[in-house]
């Protein structure tokens, strides 16, 4: 062989070169119409909450299930959201047109108005040219809020003056979370005073008499209007405001939910005796759940109900046993949960003779410490210290599932006979883009692009 012949040896054959590129631009389609069957079928999973059987939240299930890390989960879950309410944009995904890097960074600005226009975005540039003009449209969508925000501050204001008649008026404007904060408060004060009202809807002013013979007293059955009620509700904010000396108390005792239980309840569901939150009787399973990690006190009651004695307030989990269950778990030990934030959970119950030892704990988020004791999963430990967990029907719960068998067939022919099964035809320049190697002029983009920048112009 001649030293031409091993030169002409080592060229690439261009024909098979271009053949490679084509292969791999239908394969990059495909899997991009395959993801938007994908995102569909996330869509509807988490429309009808399929992921509600132990796991907070779609993407958490996502993350356990087939193996997303939690970011690309959540945004798994808001592109499949946004794409409900953007048809062209999830057409082009599905038949290949754009890829699913152009879609995410798309459906980050889309609205159902501006979705044609970014349609064009998507087809005309490469997916460099769709985050360029996306992070500069949502450039302009921040400076538009701050600039709304700022004037929501400035105009904000409260007006406190007294009436010829001696009544007191109230009105103002507020920001939106501290009027979101001043609802909840008066909602929280309203059923505190009107328990009984507090399944009215807003607005309506609950049962009165035709032939008006409301009084607006705290008589019989004369039950006040909704605006009475939310006067009585402001006062009784202000009153707790000046009595508190506005200090909300240590951290350590702000928040307190009491629960008295009869330790045989405690003990076992079905004995008799109650469980009672402020008067609300609350099942033996709750009564667990908020006994794991919490403190403790005991009382003595006669015959007739009396306390006959009290007992030292003690923490079911102490602190240095606590640190060390925080050590070792690093957060909720359920199966997907990547919560770092738990609560102490006793596997063998400690009014139930189990002790308080590491051994015998485990740590869980409040969602799954709740799907433990009230909605019938199950969690133990192994001979070699292994957690087990298990659905509400025994059917083990495994740490990490089983992936899904893949076909034997090539991965191309299968997802080409999915697409044409539907009637969509991709080939190798299904997603390839009408950019022509012309420079990007961003300023001119957002400014025929953007409805803001529309708008502005003369």
């Amino acid at each position: 062989m001649t030293t031409w012949d091993l030169q002409r040896s080592s060229i690439p054959n261009e024909t098979e070169l271009r053949q490679l590129g084509d292969r791999i631009a239908e394969l990059a389609a495909q899997i991009d119409a395959a993801t938007a069957r994908l995102l569909d079928l996330i869509r509807e999973f988490d429309v009808r909450e399929g992921w509600g059987n132990g796991f907070r939240s779609c993407a958490e299930w996502l993350t356990w299930r087939i193996g997303l890390a939690p970011g690309a989960a959540r945004e798994h879950v808001r592109v499949a959201r946004a794409l409900g309410e953007l048809p062209k944009l999830a057409q082009a995904l599905a038949r290949g047109e754009l890829s699913y890097s152009k879609i995410r960074a798309l459906t980050r600005v889309a609205t159902p108005e501006t979705e044609e226009r970014l349609l064009a975005v998507g087809r005309g540039g490469t997916a460099q040219h769709v985050e360029r003009i996306v992070r500069a449209w949502r450039a302009i969508d921040r400076k538009a809020e701050v600039q709304e925000a700022a004037e929501r501050h400035r105009v904000r204001g409260l007006h406190v003056y007294q009436d010829e008649d001696g009544m007191v008026i109230v009105r103002g404007r507020l920001e939106p979370e501290t009027g979101a904060m001043l609802v909840q408060a008066l909602a929280a004060a309203r059923e505190t005073l009107y328990p009984q009202a507090r399944h009215v809807p807003a607005g309506t002013s609950g049962p009165t008499d035709s032939a008006g013979t409301r009084t607006g007293l705290l008589v019989a059955d004369d039950t006040p209007s909704w605006g009475q009620q939310q006067a009585d509700a402001l006062t009784l904010i202000a009153e707790t405001a000046l009595h508190q000396r506005l200090d909300p108390g240590p951290p350590a005792e702000r928040y307190q939910v009491v629960v008295h239980v009869d330790a045989a309840v405690l003990a076992n569901a079905d004995a008799p005796g109650q469980s009672i939150v402020d008067g609300t009787r609350v099942s033996a399973e709750t009564s667990q759940r908020l006994a794991c990690d919490a403190s403790r006190v005991l009382m003595r009651h006669d015959a007739n109900g009396n306390i006959t004695e009290v007992g030292v307030r003690t923490r079911t989990i102490p602190p240095s046993l606590r640190r060390a269950l925080h050590h070792r778990d690093h957060g909720c030990r359920f199966p997907g949960c990547a919560s770092r934030f738990g609560q102490g959970h006793h596997i063998r119950h400690w009014a139930h003779g189990g002790p308080t030892v590491l051994s015998n704990l485990t740590m869980l988020c409040r969602r799954h410490h709740r799907a433990i004791h009230e909605e019938g999963y199950q969690v133990e430990r192994t001979a070699d210290g292994e957690l087990v967990f298990r659905w509400p029907n025994g059917w083990l719960l495994p740490a990490v599932p089983a992936p899904a068998s893949i076909p034997a067939a090539e991965v191309i022919d299968t997802l080409r006979a999915q697409s044409n099964a539907v009637g969509i035809h991709i080939d190798a320049l299904a997603s390839m883009p009408g950019w022509l190697g012309e420079r990007l002029d961003l300023d001119y983009a957002i400014a025929v692009l953007h409805p803001l920048a529309i708008n502005a112009r003369p």
